[in-house]
């Protein structure tokens, strides 16, 4: 059967709301129409604008179907989110944003019926990034709410809800650090009978499975075809990964750079990860457990470099490789491998804007990413996406710091791309970035060494 051709892609963002058309035989966004994602402040709880993202995507899909056809829908979403439904079908409460502060002795009562890391793989979060957190802190503030609720679905399923009127979960969100998934094992972990929602929760479905067809009222207000399909749905992160599980064999690692550098080892060892290092598991579109970490790459970049990027030159790097010039962990200590740790220099401070800084940094950057590598049992070639593929101090870095290959993603893998291929199946067309490595020069594996043991002694 010839899948169809142009997917329509839902994709909510914690900072903007996206409908992207994505061709699938050129692996391309052909329209994108976008509206910041607010949090509205109002009681009972900080919560997203369902209703407002609804009326935007209604008339994006009709203008997008109107313009180029829409051959079928498929939605991804930010993770740590989780929508109650009544048994009419609607909100049983507004959805919580993550970032709502949950109250000290509300955490502590949760922290007492979590699941143990070794259970779960999901690190102990913020506020209310892991969904359980959420969970236990809606019921307690609205003591009716647990009885109202019929049943709980995955956010990306909420708006296949909308259109199709079926329920579901997808692997990826409820096992993206929720505390109630077992990876492992695949089923929910204890704490669903500890919340007594066992009961409640939608059926667990694979991201590229047929949610449904359109509702009559939706078909009728854009125009699509009854018969478009919607799928399940999958958590960004997993989208952006999807593209490379489909395109390359086990093992490999994606690092997905931007504010946070994700690191994503398919085929990794989860029995290596340690919580209080940022590490977790994931758990990928296919259904298989990813052991991950990570680190604010890109926040600690803008950081380091105080608004003045430079590009190094080649004798820049020869002289932060010559003195040895090291940026030592941790630039932002709250979150990473090495949290608690304060940054420091091994050597005079290089100038903001000079290139030997920008240089110490790209070799720090890429020793992050290959702690994060070594924590989550990676093994096979390393493909990086995001601006720090582009950047050859931090690939050669950390390609003499792994010993491994570096490849350089600058095909279009963005959670939109991966996201419409959940409906290419086994035969998509998923382009293979080129290899950004060599063998590494001996004073570039020397440099990596080197910090490895000063971070070790410090």
């Amino acid at each position: 059967m010839t899948p169809p051709r142009h997917i329509a892609v839902i994709d909510i963002g914690k900072t903007n709301v996206k409908l992207a058309l994505v061709d699938l035989e050129t692996l391309q966004e052909i329209a994108v129409v976008t509206r910041p994602n607010r949090v509205l402040p109002r009681p009972p709880w900080g919560h997203f604008d369902t209703d407002g993202h609804w009326a935007f995507l209604l008339d994006a899909l009709k203008r997008f179907h109107s313009d180029h056809g829409i051959d079928a829908i498929s939605v991804t979403t930010h993770g740590a989110s989780i929508v109650l439904l009544d048994d009419r079908g609607d909100l049983a409460a507004p959805i919580i944003d993550y970032e709502h502060p949950i109250p000290d002795e509300i955490a502590r009562a949760y922290d007492a019926i979590r699941p143990p890391f070794a259970e779960t793989g999901s690190p102990r979060l913020a506020a209310g990034l892991n969904v359980g957190a959420q969970l236990h802190y809606v019921f307690a503030q609205d003591p009716g709410l647990h009885a109202r609720t019929d049943k709980i679905l995955g956010y990306p399923q909420y708006w296949g809800h909308r259109l199709t009127g079926e329920a579901a979960c997808d692997v990826t969100s409820i096992g993206c650090h929720t505390d109630l998934w077992n990876p492992s094992e695949g089923t929910f972990s204890d704490l669903v009978d500890r919340l007594d929602i066992a009961g409640k929760i939608a059926p667990v479905r694979k991201s590229s499975d047929i949610l449904g067809t359109l509702l009559p009222n939706i078909a009728a207000a854009t125009g699509l075809a009854p018969d478009t399909p919607v799928a399940v749905g999958i958590h960004d992160s997993n989208a952006s990964l999807y593209p490379h599980i489909m395109g390359q064999s086990a093992p490999f690692s994606v690092v997905s750079t931007g504010t946070w550098v994700i690191v994503m080892a398919v085929g990794g060892r989860a029995e290596r990860l340690d919580p209080d290092r940022d590490t977790l598991v994931n758990v990928s579109a296919l259904g298989d457990p990813v052991p991950s970490a990570r680190f604010m790459g890109g926040r600690e970049y803008e950081l380091v470099l105080a608004g003045q990027p430079t590009e190094p030159t080649p004798d820049d790097v020869a002289q932060v490789l010559a003195d040895k010039l090291m940026l030592l962990p941790a630039v932002e200590p709250h979150t990473g491998p090495f949290r608690g740790q304060q940054m420091r220099w091994t050597g005079p401070e290089p100038a903001i804007g000079s290139g030997q800084r920008a240089a110490a940094l790209s070799f720090y950057l890429a020793m992050m990413t290959e702690s994060c590598l070594g924590l989550t049992g990676a093994a096979g070639p390393t493909v990086v996406e995001g601006p720090f593929a582009h950047n050859p101090e931090f690939r050669g870095m950390l390609a003499a710091a792994t010993g491994r290959p570096v490849l350089a993603s600058d095909a279009s893998t963005g959670t939109a791309i991966g996201a419409a291929l959940l409906f290419a199946g086994k035969h998509a067309a998923v382009p293979t970035p080129p290899i950004a490595s060599r063998d590494a020069p001996a004073v570039w594996r020397a440099y990596a060494e080197r910090w490895r043991d000063r971070c070790m002694s410090d």
